[in-house]
């Protein structure tokens, strides 16, 4: 069969068959799916040899390449011992082995590992798990939520109840349970003259002054740290979360950290949380937890928490599972993850790769049409002047057009690139994206 005819069928029966996500399906009358039939490196290459570069991770997840010959490696070996387990009363190695690795680096004060497969999961179980907690220690008035202004934690019904980005949440309301949304550290929304540490300071105010009257029905504070992802890449000062854990403590309210997509080096630290020297009392990651191979997501607790389900009564245990949880081969993709984070000191070796991407990009910086150019770790942003309603629609396509997998969100357009995006990769990636300013 020819590549072009292997292209238009697969693209016929995907249309037919398939509903895809976070989708109006009658774009594609006029915008085309890309058929994406093999991959390498930082390339999605279709049948008839076309390629893009993957700028954005394949949402988020991919860090260290597509076809990556360790992960590759590690999952051809478990294939051949153990492909899964229900952990309901069974366990495994792997499991085990990356429950100790990811409390080693969450610092050692996150010890219980409970497993998932996606991040909207995660939120789910964090939410029920403090929820629990207060229940069990005898105070079940703690059932409220809080979460920034403009946070996004995931679409099922939980997750999407303390997310805050109108497009998700607003057909779903009836179905969802009211949260309180306190101001964004988002330094975009800082006055004239104001330090972004200044406006987090003003805003860790006013979630004082929430907690101070609310903190009695106050289950817990949810924050996407440093980095609010679907707010269009919104950045703050890590002093917010230095005062937030503060204020947490004070008034007994519990800290849970959404490390889907700032987890594993993204902002330039192994976890986000970790530039403001705290711990927060529940942590939630997947996207780059396998370096984007398999489903899994993961919530960390502190011992406090933990003991608090100890018991004789089934009752007090926590009342979660889902029938893949703690996956073996999941949980070795994210074992050989971890292993090239230490082989290859990824950590340190992305600082050097941002600031050279950084120079790189300090022409789009510069550009008239282009305002908050910003940067955490691994993470680029900043929003194009337009007067066009659909300019990410506009931009995606002249993207695709130029071999550039970019998704903007609004007139935020970003780059969050896998961790081996390549010089000749990084020049193409800013010389192409200043063309598409330049003629949109």
């Amino acid at each position: 069969m020819q590549t072009s005819n292997r292209n238009d069928l697969l693209l016929k029966r995907s249309l037919a068959a398939v509903w895809h996500p976070c989708t109006q399906m009658k774009q594609h009358e006029t915008l085309p799916l890309i058929p994406v039939a093999r991959a390498q490196g930082c390339w999605l290459y279709d049948f008839e040899g076309a390629r893009y570069l993957d700028a954005v991770s394949s949402w988020w997840v991919n860090l260290f390449g597509h076809g990556n010959p360790r992960i590759n490696a590690a999952l051809i070996d478990q294939l051949a011992q153990l492909e899964h387990a229900m952990l309901a009363g069974f366990t495994h190695e792997p499991v085990v082995a990356l429950s100790e690795r990811l409390s080693q680096l969450a610092g050692g004060g996150l010890g219980h590992c409970f497993y998932a497969s996606d991040g909207a999961a995660a939120t789910e179980i964090a939410l029920k798990m403090s929820f629990h907690y207060w229940r069990n220690t005898g105070r079940p008035q703690k059932t409220q939520f809080v979460s920034l202004a403009n946070s996004y934690h995931g679409e099922t019904l939980g997750a999407l109840a303390v997310s805050d980005v109108r497009l998700f949440k607003d057909t779903y309301a009836p179905l969802l349970r009211a949260s309180v949304q306190v101001p964004s550290p988002d330094w975009r929304l800082a006055q004239a003259g104001e330090s972004p540490r200044d406006f987090a300071v003003r805003c860790a105010q006013a979630l004082e002054r929430h907690l101070e009257q609310h903190h009695a029905e106050t289950a817990a504070l949810i924050v996407e740290p440093l980095v609010q992802g679907a707010a269009g890449m919104a950045m703050y000062d890590a002093e917010y979360l230095r005062r937030a854990r503060a204020i947490c403590d004070r008034y007994s309210v519990h800290l849970i950290a959404d490390e889907i997509m700032t987890g594993f080096g993204r902002t330039g630290s192994f976890f986000a949380f970790q530039q403001a020297a705290i711990t927060p009392d529940l942590l939630c990651l997947s996207k780059g937890i396998t370096g984007g191979y398999l489903p899994l997501s993961a919530v960390l607790a502190t011992d406090t928490i933990y003991q608090a389900f100890y018991d004789d009564a089934v009752t007090r245990g926590f009342l979660h599972s889902h029938s893949y949880t703690g996956n073996a081969l999941a949980c070795r993709a994210a074992l050989a993850t971890l292993d090239i984070f230490g082989q290859d000191k990824v950590i340190e070796a992305n600082k050097t790769k941002s600031a050279q991407i950084s120079a790189a990009a300090r022409a789009l910086a510069r550009h008239p049409r282009v305002t908050n150019f910003r940067n955490s770790g691994m993470i680029w942003a900043f929003e194009v002047a337009t007067d066009d309603a659909g300019f990410a629609r506009s931009f995606y396509r002249q993207a695709l057009a130029r071999e550039l997998l970019l998704r903007p969100i609004g007139n935020t357009v970003y780059f969050m690139p896998p961790y081996v995006i390549a010089d000749d990769e990084i020049d193409l990636l800013i010389h192409r994206t200043l063309e598409i300013i330049e003629q949109t």
